[in-house]
């Protein structure tokens, strides 16, 4: 029986890479918006970034178990059918796939005390589907490095 997602992405010598990659795939994806939403984006990442060194780091290392989990499925689903790219097959699914993803974020923002992200979260939210669509065939490939 092939690994669970969470068995091989998680596992103690290959997360803390899984984690260096999701890093550089955030700071990648929002150094590529443009447009205004990708403004409100990079206007957003810097203020985080700014008033609260080391927190989207922190966030990622929270996050990713949660993802991975939410993941979990679409990488069943994908091994099953046999496909090559899980980035194509997560993109062909971008809406399921995104709220998924984003379901995560809308619960950690709601029991934020952090107001500096909530406000800045709130204010790239109606954006976001959008944001993670674009992100989700490089989210497919990260993946894949390590579990395909």
């Amino acid at each position: 029986m092939p690994a669970t997602l969470q068995e091989t992405l998680l596992a103690p010598e290959t997360r803390p890479h899984v984690i260096d990659d999701c890093q550089a795939l955030i700071e990648q994806q929002v150094s590529d918006v443009s447009g205004i939403s990708g403004a409100a984006v990079k206007i957003a990442y810097k203020t985080v970034s700014t008033f609260m060194p080391g927190y989207v780091r922190h966030m990622v290392e929270v996050l990713v178990p949660e993802m991975v989990s939410k993941l979990e499925p679409f990488w069943a689903d994908f091994t099953a059918s046999g496909g090559s790219g899980f980035g194509d097959y997560l993109a062909k699914r971008s809406d399921e796939v995104s709220e998924a993803l984003l379901s995560i974020t809308d619960e950690h923002a709601a029991g934020s005390d952090k107001a500096t992200v909530v406000r800045a979260y709130n204010k790239v939210r109606p954006s976001a589907a959008k944001h993670v669509t674009a992100a989700l065939p490089a989210v497919g490939a990260l993946v894949q490095k390590y579990a395909g």
